[in-house]
């Protein structure tokens, strides 16, 4: 017997539709070649509407733009002069490269697996998918660097707790991703969205009250803590007892895996994570010194931060709607991991010279080798579509099919909501999506006598949850190369099967939230309502 169930038990409805949807996902191309038929789609239906003449209309913008074909002069220009720019310049390489260098290392050296020892030893195994469920929803404050880190760690957990590591990682990744616009801390991404809200805004006669940074604060924090224990039971309930139906294995295929064993605590029998071998002295002065180091830099970092004159605030001395230390996530997660890792090596031994850092670095890049081969597709495609302006002509279609529908007030939210889920298929940017829903829908929205800051959360609903499901997202592809470490034969199909339980619910309980908000009219964040003027 398992926590998730009985191996061999037998399959549920729910099952059988997954594996249905599984079995047709796998049929598509590999990855590299899928994203190679899709940018000659987008080629070619591109030039087929640009010789129509065909442009597009953004509210707020001074002219019309065109969809430019990629079968044209300027086209091929573009195809054939930004190749290298369009690989390079592709924004998740730069994240994912740059984290994986640290992470790597740290998970080299041995710190990451001594740390989910240590913190998880004495937990019980019941409460982890909701601890991962919960940190999960949180580390959006890490921007996109929480969808390389979250879910390997959360595989970890899982194993050092003796449950399907798979489920961890799944889960992590799940929360993360379909949980991606709300946290219950202010993250970089409110000041951001706030922004794009203001400047629509503000070319309105009447634009309601001014969107900041915590307008939303309310709404988040009733939001992530919802969402975050919904992760967890759809972890625990849903994807771990399929994961021991379905026999997928607990080990990597290459055999690297480390045996669990548990024990059995206190009256109640209470089942507690437990390795086989229980952390050294060794390993605990690691963890001290790891400790010590990140702390050392973590102050050093807080002094910059409040300098005066630091370099790290914006013009007007402060750091949010934006600034250089909100730009800067990926370089203190990069450190955060980086420090600690060296200063655990060096103590346990795993780091013995200086030449080591840099050897244990290039290993940990070795393991991207697939997807920097992959990087170099996703660019060349999304970075033609968002050239030929499809993007856009999507959006403002969208917009136009919505208006056209005639729905008036919470009816328009709920259509709003799942065009936004629609387009987030396309268009997994948030800020990009934002940018061009925002321009169309604020204005239609300030008329109809909502405020922008609800409109603002309305997308959010509309924006995370089936990005985890969508094949442009390029993080699906780093966690699709962690699952074939289990799954050696997995696809896009298993993924998406796998992610699909959570899709669901997320945009329903998201969307039941936020209807209790307007309905029983209650502030979004501090100084914000629903209705303009009340």
């Amino acid at each position: 017997m398992t926590s998730g169930g009985v191996t061999g038990a037998r399959a549920t409805r729910l099952d059988r539709v997954l594996n249905v949807l599984e079995r047709v996902g796998n049929r598509l191309p590999e990855p590299f070649l899928l994203f190679g038929l899709l940018l000659a789609v987008v080629a070619v239906v591109s030039t087929v509407v640009a010789a129509f003449g065909v442009t597009v209309r953004i509210p707020g913008a001074a002219r019309e733009i065109p969809v430019r074909g990629a079968f044209s002069g300027a086209g091929l220009e573009f195809l054939f002069t930004e190749m290298p720019g369009n690989f390079i310049g592709f924004p998740p390489l730069q994240t994912v490269i740059t984290i994986m260098l640290a992470v790597g290392l740290a998970e080299r050296t041995g710190l990451l697996t001594a740390l989910v020892r240590a913190a998880f030893g004495g937990a019980p195994r019941w409460v982890l998918p909701y601890a991962v469920g919960l940190v999960g929803i949180t580390s959006s404050v890490m921007a996109d660097s929480s969808m390389i880190i979250i879910p390997p760690l959360a595989a970890l957990v899982f194993k050092a707790a003796g449950r399907h590591p798979v489920a961890g990682l799944l889960g992590g990744f799940a929360a993360v991703g379909a949980g991606y616009s709300t946290a219950p801390v202010v993250t970089s991404l409110d000041g951001l969205f706030s922004g794009i809200s203001n400047k629509v805004a503000e070319t309105l006669p009447h634009a309601g009250t001014p969107v900041t940074p915590v307008s939303n604060y309310f709404f988040n924090l009733v939001s992530s803590i919802v969402l975050g224990l919904l992760a967890g039971w759809l972890i625990d309930k849903v994807v771990e007892p399929r994961l021991v139906r379905t026999g997928v294995p607990r080990e990597h295929a290459d055999g690297d895996g480390q045996d669990t064993a548990h024990e059995h605590v206190g009256g109640e029998g209470r089942e507690t994570a437990h390795e086989g071998i229980e952390l050294r002295g060794a390993e605990r002065r690691g963890l001290v010194w790891a400790g010590s180091a990140l702390l050392a830099a973590t102050a050093a970092t807080v002094v910059l931060v409040l300098w005066p004159d630091s370099p790290l605030r914006n013009e007007s001395g402060g750091f949010l709607p934006d600034s250089p230390l909100m730009d800067s996530v990926t370089t203190l997660t990069f450190l955060a991991f980086l420090v600690p890792g060296i200063a655990y090596g060096a103590s346990v031994g795993t780091i013995s010279r200086a030449a080591d850092v840099p050897k244990l670095m290039g290993e940990a890049l070795r393991d991207m080798s697939g997807f920097l081969v992959l990087a170099f597709m996703l660019g060349q495609f999304i970075a033609l579509f968002n050239w030929t302006n499809l993007g856009s002509l999507l959006a403002v279609s969208g917009a136009d099919l919505l208006r056209g529908l005639g729905l008036d007030g919470y009816p328009a939210f709920v259509g709003f909501m799942v065009l936004a889920s629609v387009l987030n298929l396309f268009i997994i940017s948030g800020s990009s999506l934002w940018t061009l829903m925002a321009s169309v829908f604020v204005p239609m929205f300030v008329l109809l006598g909502f405020e922008p800051g609800f409109a603002q959360a309305a997308f959010r609903v509309g924006d995370s949850a089936t990005q985890i499901m969508t094949p442009l997202n390029p993080y699906m592809i780093i966690i699709l190369g962690y699952l074939r470490r289990y799954e050696p034969g997995a696809g896009l199909g298993t993924l998406v099967a796998r992610m699909t339980p959570f899709v669901v619910p997320f945009w329903l309980t998201w969307a039941l939230i936020l209807t209790v908000f307007y309905y029983a009219d209650l502030p979004l964040g501090p100084g914000m309502g629903i209705h303009i003027g009340r």
